[in-house]
């Protein structure tokens, strides 16, 4: 077995702070500790302690928007200038190789980017489709390696390896490392943000979904998006596990264009979070500039190649 390639230098890892859920918890547990030593009778009040601690921990990782294990982009940061319009389109679980294609032609069509968050196994299955995505504007962002259904139960030794595994893989692919992390269907426990730290990677959510990997009707999905559509949201839709609406089509495809028509109506700008993210952060900053560079770089390459077939004329 080949040893696993080592991430890029850039990826700078970032200080971890306990949020103060954790530090609370921690220090309840350490106290309850002490009064059943010192106090031995006292076992089921600080047992029933722990207890609630570890289910306010568990509701905290089960509601997707929480901030309360650590920092979770669920909007975009504020810009400095004073007209922002810009909104996020996330789409999730791809790539599939049926439906992003067409999802990439869509945003094409009306001049949209979007953040891809892949599926590790999947962009090693359709490399090609990843690359498109990058070559056509858009971010691709860590949806973990095998978006496992269990990965909110796993030990941060096991969470690190997934992540870190889905790091590599979209590096390799897409020639940039992702900057974001969306955990599998949003739930998380208190071990993944130590881990994402070390990896130099940010938790993001969202500010509304449309619930189109299980909702058929393409008009309750884009309602659900566009109720109170305001700038800096970030959506989330899939490119994977798409329902399929009565004509077989996935929903995707059908809400898509409302959506991008609703935005373009309320001069609504498309942004990844990437390029938000390079508004605030020197980190940001300089990966989209080494992105900018790479493109430019490659501009020569692609003419070369378009020019080969005429030398032989």
């Amino acid at each position: 077995m080949n040893a696993p390639t080592p991430l890029p230098a850039t990826a700078a890892p970032r200080r971890w702070k306990p949020a103060p859920l954790i530090t609370g918890s921690a220090a309840l547990h350490v106290g309850a500790a002490a009064a059943m030593l010192v106090q031995p009778a006292t076992w089921p009040w600080a047992t029933g302690s722990v207890i609630a601690s570890h289910l306010v921990l568990t509701a905290a990782g089960l509601w997707p928007k929480s901030a309360l294990l650590g920092p979770n982009w669920t909007r975009l940061p504020p810009s400095q200038h004073s007209d922002d319009r810009r909104i996020a389109l996330t789409i999730d679980d791809g790539p599939d190789p049926e439906v992003t294609p067409r999802v990439l032609d869509l945003l094409d069509a009306h001049g949209a980017r979007a953040t891809f968050f892949c599926i590790g196994e999947l962009a090693q299955r359709y490399p090609h489709i990843v690359e498109q995505m990058i070559a056509r504007g858009h971010a691709v962002e860590n949806h973990s390696q095998r978006h496992r259904h269990t990965f909110s139960l796993c030990a941060p030794g096991a969470l690190r390896r997934e992540i870190e595994a889905a790091q590599r893989t979209l590096t390799q692919i897409s020639g940039t490392r992702p900057l974001f992390f969306r955990a599998p269907a949003g739930l998380r426990n208190p071990f993944l943000e130590p881990v994402l730290c070390d990896l130099g990677l940010h938790l993001a959510s969202w500010t509304r979904r449309g619930f189109d990997t299980r909702e058929r009707d393409a008009g309750k999905v884009a309602q659900r998006l566009l109720h109170g559509l305001a700038p800096r949201d970030i959506l989330l839709v899939h490119d994977g596990h798409s329902a399929r609406g009565p004509d077989g089509e996935p929903v995707v495809l059908s809400v898509l264009p409302a959506l991008l028509r609703a935005a373009a109506h309320a001069q609504l700008q498309w942004t990844t979070l990437r390029a938000a993210l390079g508004e605030i952060t020197p980190e940001g900053r300089q990966e989209n500039a080494q992105e900018k560079t790479q493109k430019r770089a490659e501009i020569p390459a692609r003419k070369a190649v378009d020019a080969a077939p005429f030398d032989k004329i």
